[in-house]
């Protein structure tokens, strides 16, 4: 409800009031009054009064909206798009890009910076063994007031492989997450194989040799206990874990201090789907120490709904440091795909590590705030299937850079889209 007055109000409870003194001072006029010159001045001065002290009540702005510090003032701009050119790079064809994460190790040129990111192919090891690449994007920096994308190159290609070494046979895995952790490895985050058995996992892969180092510990919750229609828990077939990233704020050298990884769910798990509002979705927080991850909590996050559409999800987290965090919600619709970026905050949301279904009302647990920060149809551009999210390199105005990548699901008609913003703030 808004907190601005209502002036009609003011005015008629004034009007009573002059009008009950008037009555007064006429009746005090009848009876005859002694004093009557001095009442009238004093009631014409109370009544002047009262109409001065309604029309400054009326004007006044409207008290001021206590300001949420859960969301500092955060702003998007769009700086540019990049679309990758359908290729094969070492014998398979580069797509299904639905993870992006940004090593902070890069090349400087004259007239333009050159910066290292890791991208993660979804490709169940169907068109090629399941596999990381080395990107290198190439951002304008002549002039700070039209910093652009200028390019986006394939560098190299590292394939997944299990702890004994060998590649994962075809589909044997899923891969939809990626993030780089500071001590030299990549956290990648599976789907899992629900239909085939194979359970979702969030593994740490060794960055140069891409071999597996080891996996978080997950809920027994998250595990399918079904392969098929009478599956009664866990991620569901093709929605399990998209969102992964850690906080850069814990990085230290070597990755020897404690450092923070989020990870979250596509979509509902079978036990929280509620036909009527399927968007309950669960946020996992770890803390990486040495060989002894250990989940701190467990949040309720709510996922918008988006009206005509046949395909919505959490597709990205990414850390921003100072505690915030955007998340990416893409949606598939009637006129094609679209995307929000929105401002996340944990800090007052409820441990639902204990909960063991969210179907139903919800009424004793405090999910996570969100706040719209973005819609990127707004852009006014054609919005591909966007589903990788980063924070990349300080740009020369001094703000920080955003990267999106789209996964064109290896389709013809599809695109691999980059799109760059500059992230500015106050905190």
């Amino acid at each position: 409800m808004s907190q601005r007055w209502h002036k009609s109000k003011l005015f008629n409870k004034s009007n009573k009031i002059k009008t009950t003194a008037l009555s007064n001072y006429e009746d005090l006029k009848t009876l005859g009054d002694p004093l009557r010159g001095l009442r009238q001045r004093i009631l014409r001065l109370f009544s002047l009064a009262l109409i001065l002290l309604t029309v400054c009540t009326a004007c006044a702005p409207p008290p001021a909206v206590a300001r949420d510090r859960s969301f500092p003032e955060m702003s998007l701009e769009f700086l540019g798009e990049y679309q990758l050119p359908k290729m094969n790079f070492e014998g398979a064809p580069v797509g299904g890009l639905s993870g992006i994460t940004y090593d902070p190790k890069g090349i400087s040129a004259v007239t333009s910076k050159a910066y290292r990111f890791y991208a993660l192919s979804d490709d169940p090891s169907e068109n090629g063994e399941a596999r990381f690449y080395s990107l290198r994007l190439d951002i304008t920096s002549s002039d700070p007031a039209n910093i652009r994308l200028k390019k986006v190159a394939v560098e190299g290609v590292t394939s997944l492989k299990k702890a004994d070494g060998e590649t994962f046979s075809w589909g044997s895995i899923n891969p939809e997450g990626i993030a780089l952790s500071p001590r030299n490895s990549v956290f990648v985050a599976n789907e899992g194989v629900t239909h085939a058995g194979i359970p979702p996992f969030v593994g740490e892969f060794d960055l140069k040799t891409g071999k597996l180092q080891g996996n978080l510990p997950l809920p027994k919750r998250y595990i399918p206990d079904a392969s098929d229609e009478k599956q009664q828990q866990g991620v569901r077939e093709n929605l399990g874990f998209e969102s992964l990233s850690i906080d850069p704020e814990t990085f230290s050298p070597g990755g020897l201090d404690p450092f923070r990884l989020f990870a979250a769910t596509e979509a509902p798990l079978m036990q929280d789907l509620d036909p009527e509002q399927a968007s309950k979705l669960r946020l996992l927080h770890y803390v990486i120490v040495d060989k002894t991850p250990q989940l701190v909590s467990e949040n309720l996050y709510n996922l918008d709904q988006v009206p005509l559409t046949v395909l919505n999800g959490l597709t990205e987290l990414i850390t921003v440091g100072g505690g915030q965090i955007l998340s990416l919600e893409r949606s598939f619709g009637l006129s094609g795909y679209s995307a929000r970026i929105y401002q996340v905050a944990l800090g007052a949301a409820t441990d639902t590590s204990r909960i063991q279904s969210f179907k139903g009302p919800v009424t004793m647990v405090e999910p996570v705030k969100k706040k719209l920060l973005l819609d990127l149809s707004e852009l006014g551009i054609p919005l591909y299937n966007l589903e990788g999210m980063t924070l990349g390199p300080q740009l020369p105005d001094g703000s920080k850079s955003v990267v999106l990548v789209s996964d064109d699901n290896f389709d013809e008609a599809q695109k691999t889209q980059f799109l760059l913003f500059s992230l500015k703030g106050k905190g």
